[in-house]
């Protein structure tokens, strides 16, 4: 499990910090965290991180995408429902 170390706030004044005292809190990284910071353990470029993140970004766009399809397949919801929403009021008043 890693670790990292935290600095405390002074109990008497919330504005300076205790150097002295730390304290050691569990980080919440999950497997997919884990395996990316493996992966990319050495320098990337700009660009390299820039790319990296568009491709990141597509894979959940795309992932999302599929799973609004397979729930509106599932919910029987086509295009007309879908053109009659863009016309619709949502909107409520308070």
């Amino acid at each position: 499990m890693l670790y990292s170390k935290n600095i405390l706030v002074n109990g008497n004044n919330q504005n300076s910090l205790n150097l002295f005292e730390t304290k050691v809190m569990p980080a919440a990284l999950n497997s997919t965290q884990l395996e990316i910071l493996n992966l990319f353990s050495y320098e990337q470029t700009e660009e390299d991180l820039k790319e990296i993140k568009s491709l990141l970004v597509t894979y959940l766009a795309d992932k999302v995408t599929r799973e609004a399809d397979k729930s509106f397949g599932e919910k029987g919801y086509t295009n007309l429902i879908f053109e009659k929403w863009k016309k619709e009021h949502f909107r409520k008043r308070a």
